[in-house]
């Protein structure tokens, strides 16, 4: 697959005189990006999406109030200019830049409003308008049904001046401005293609690139956004993103010269990827976990799912199957700053097989067979097959396996259809309430169904506290009835970033907590 590409008649017309002229200039060519994005999108409409693949789209397609940092991934300027928050920190005025939509329709402050009333509406049924809830004042009660569009804490000042109510201080709020959930979308083109504006000759966007092609289970592939307003910092020709679910076959395109970013390595190939210049290997903001159907039976009972995780060993899986560093997990919250998460229940073979018997299942008689669900990867089915194997040689009990292709392992994720799945979180800002606030009873992402409200009020209760080590003890107490008393989740291990990527070649790649790098700062180096 070839990485470059003419860029034109000019370009042709140019070379042409050169040779007529006896020069001998080296013919210029574009620069194409090629990415393996590890599945097909679910959706590219900014309000449909909840996956990291379709995240990395968005990044090039379309831009928020702010962006990422890609060094830090922390927030910076995107269509927002420039912010103050209050002196109680409860909310943010914006001053956005001038600019406009890649038609040249103008973006104003009335415009974000509008997709954030888009975005939280019931009947967009968003995937992820739990997450604006948590922030914005008023949204959950318009997003539940339980208000209209008028509650949401949204003024428009005039048009490039929007003041945003918080429901509390939220300290993390700047960073989360930055996520797909509060995307800025095109409105009057969604009003003349419907369903179908995300199509390449409908697209509209604000981001650093646009859409060119999208060629179903082949590739998308993005051009410059010629009028997006930092459209001189964009320095690639084309992103192309690939949606490869076979490790193997992306790991062998990305050494044959096929791919200049591979998002992870095959588990087998670990050991001959980490003698490469080009393996990177970091450190994330991440876990890796199995969700339990807290309403299915046996898994109803916690002493069934405490059983069924203290009989696995997180240490032998780390080593034995996944090999690249990831650090056993007991908790949901990977350690950050300021707060050090749980200790969880630890591995106890014989706790597990005592507390499977007082559910009724003594050396694992009687008890049904189960399910783990996964989506499509040759790790993730490693995993499973060690776990399968774990529970029937410590437990006594069988569990079956089943994969299925990204969207629809979301959907049927989403509908409930499973007893166990497998599930891996990465942080959508630095903060533990962003591993914590998706366990809320009825909320979206809470597919194990947990519920118990006197979890509830502590993660209400921590949204409205100041920053600091009073409001992390209030969330290390969710956290600890999350997992230490109700293990409404398994926590396997925490994630390392692995990336393959010739940072010798490429500039504007950086490894960082989130895992996050904008395709808009990724240059060839000269």
């Amino acid at each position: 697959m070839r990485r470059t590409l003419l860029i034109g008649v000019g370009l042709v017309l140019l070379i042409t005189v050169a040779v007529f002229t006896g020069c001998a200039k080296k013919e210029a060519k574009a620069v194409e990006f090629i990415l393996n994005n590890g599945a097909e999108p679910e959706s590219l409409d900014p309000h449909l999406i909840s996956g990291v693949p379709e995240h990395r789209i968005y990044m090039a397609l379309f831009e928020g109030l702010v962006a990422y940092d890609p060094e830090t991934a922390r927030a910076v300027p995107g269509l927002a200019e420039s912010w103050e928050f209050s002196p109680d920190r409860t909310s943010i005025t914006f001053k956005l830049r001038k600019t406009t939509w890649s038609d040249g329709t103008p973006i104003t402050a009335q415009t974000v409003k509008d997709s954030w009333i888009r975005m939280l509406d019931p009947e967009t049924a968003a995937p992820y308008a739990w997450f604006p809830a948590m922030f914005l004042k008023g949204a959950a009660e318009y997003n539940s049904g339980e208000a209209g569009p008028e509650a949401l804490g949204v003024e428009v000042i005039d048009d490039y001046t929007l003041k945003v109510d918080l429901v509390g201080p939220l300290p993390y709020a700047l960073d989360a401005f930055a996520h797909y959930s509060f995307a800025v979308v095109p409105l009057h083109a969604i009003e003349k293609y419907g369903n179908e504006w995300t199509r390449p000759e409908n697209f509209v966007g604000n981001g650093p690139f646009v859409l060119e092609a999208w060629n179903p289970q082949e590739k998308i592939t993005c051009v410059p956004n010629e009028k997006y307003w930092d459209r001189d910092a964009v320095k690639l020709d084309r992103v192309a993103f690939l949606p490869i679910d076979d490790n193997n076959t992306s790991y062998n395109m990305y050494l044959n010269g096929e791919l200049d970013w591979q998002t992870t390595v095959p588990t087998d190939r670990i050991k001959e990827a980490q003698l490469r210049a080009d393996y990177h290997v970091n450190p994330i903001l991440a876990t890796y976990y199995y969700i339990f159907n807290n309403k299915r039976k046996p898994l109803d009972d916690p002493r069934v799912r405490k059983a069924l995780s203290m009989a696995v060993n997180r240490k032998e899986l780390v080593e034995r199957v996944t090999q690249a560093g990831q650090i056993p997990a007991y908790g949901i919250v990977p350690p950050m700053e300021g707060y050090a998460g749980v200790k969880g229940l630890g591995e106890d073979l014989e706790r597990a097989k005592a507390l499977l018997a007082e559910a009724g299942y003594p050396n694992g008689e009687g008890f049904p067979e189960l399910t783990i669900l996964y989506n499509t990867s040759e790790g993730h089915k490693k995993i499973a097959e060690f776990i399968q194997q774990q529970w029937k040689v410590n437990l006594g009990i069988e569990v079956k396996l089943m994969n299925q292709e990204w969207k629809t392992y979301l959907a049927t994720r989403r509908a409930g259809d499973f007893e166990i799945a497998r599930a891996g979180w990465v942080g959508d800002y630095q903060d533990p309430n962003t591993f914590l606030d998706m366990f809320v009873t009825g909320g979206d992402m809470n597919d194990a169904f947990y519920s118990n409200p006197e979890y509830d009020a502590l993660i209400h209760k921590a949204a409205t506290m100041e920053p600091g080590p009073e409001r992390f003890d209030v969330l290390m107490q969710a956290e600890e009835l999350l997992i230490t008393q109700d293990h409404a989740i398994m926590p396997l291990y925490f994630y390392v970033t692995i990336n393959l990527i010739d940072t010798d070649k490429w500039g504007g790649w950086y490894p960082n907590v989130m895992d996050i790098h904008p395709v808009k700062n990724i240059y060839l180096k000269q």
